[in-house]
């Protein structure tokens, strides 16, 4: 094991920290598009369940056919990293959007009519009463996203994207065990490293608003 590690620790690194750059750039675009559209659907609830449905149907679509249709698009097509980002970023958006809107959706009615008696613009009443209060809501969103988007960038290897999904791959072509773990377990660590943390960013917000 030592003459293998010896031999791919280099691969693995590189590989890893690719897949941690497709995972981070994909969930890192979905909240920015799935925050903001969390919170704009707040303020128009009719479009809640028409968007709400829409990313849901995303979450449906199998990662490989998703990964082909991208791959024709002009610009979009001509790297693999970007049609990787994208493909990581649309299934990342339904966790988001939802506990955004859920969150805020959430917030007790009565602290909203104190806040708008108090004088506060719809801004500042989002920013000082809905977000803070919406904050874990949102950070589980996010949590969920980057550990579905650190298992789903495996798949990314398929269309020359890199990532710990290509010593996966190789490993199931050539009947090689090892290769198959040393993509896996690193991808598995990642994933229970990002959930470590964001759980723990969670708990602090949590016990923050549950402190007198």
């Amino acid at each position: 094991m030592s003459g293998f590690l010896a031999q791919h620790g280099s691969e693995i690194a590189e590989l890893t920290l690719e897949h941690l750059w497709l995972t981070a750039a994909s969930v890192l675009l979905a909240a920015g598009i799935g925050i903001p559209t969390g919170i704009w659907l707040t303020r128009h609830r009719r479009w809640a369940q028409p968007v709400l449905g829409v990313v849901n149907v995303i979450q449906t679509i199998p990662s490989l056919a998703l990964f082909g249709f991208l791959l024709p698009l002009p610009w979009l097509g001509e790297r693999a990293a970007r049609i990787a980002i994208t493909a990581l970023t649309a299934y990342s958006l339904l966790p988001i959007v939802r506990n955004t809107y859920e969150g805020i959706h959430g917030v007790d009615p009565t602290l909203i009519e104190v806040s708008t008696a108090l004088g506060m613009t719809g801004w500042q009443r989002l920013r000082k009463v809905e977000l803070p209060l919406a904050a874990g809501f949102i950070l589980a969103g996010l949590r969920t996203a980057t550990v579905l988007s650190v298992g789903i960038a495996t798949i990314a290897a398929a269309i020359g994207a890199g990532g710990l999904g290509e010593l996966i791959f190789r490993g199931v072509a050539s009947v090689d065990n090892r290769l198959v773990l040393a993509g896996a377990i690193p991808a598995a660590l990642l994933a229970l490293v990002a959930d470590g943390l964001l759980g723990w960013m969670e708990g602090r917000l949590r016990a923050r608003r549950a402190a007198p």
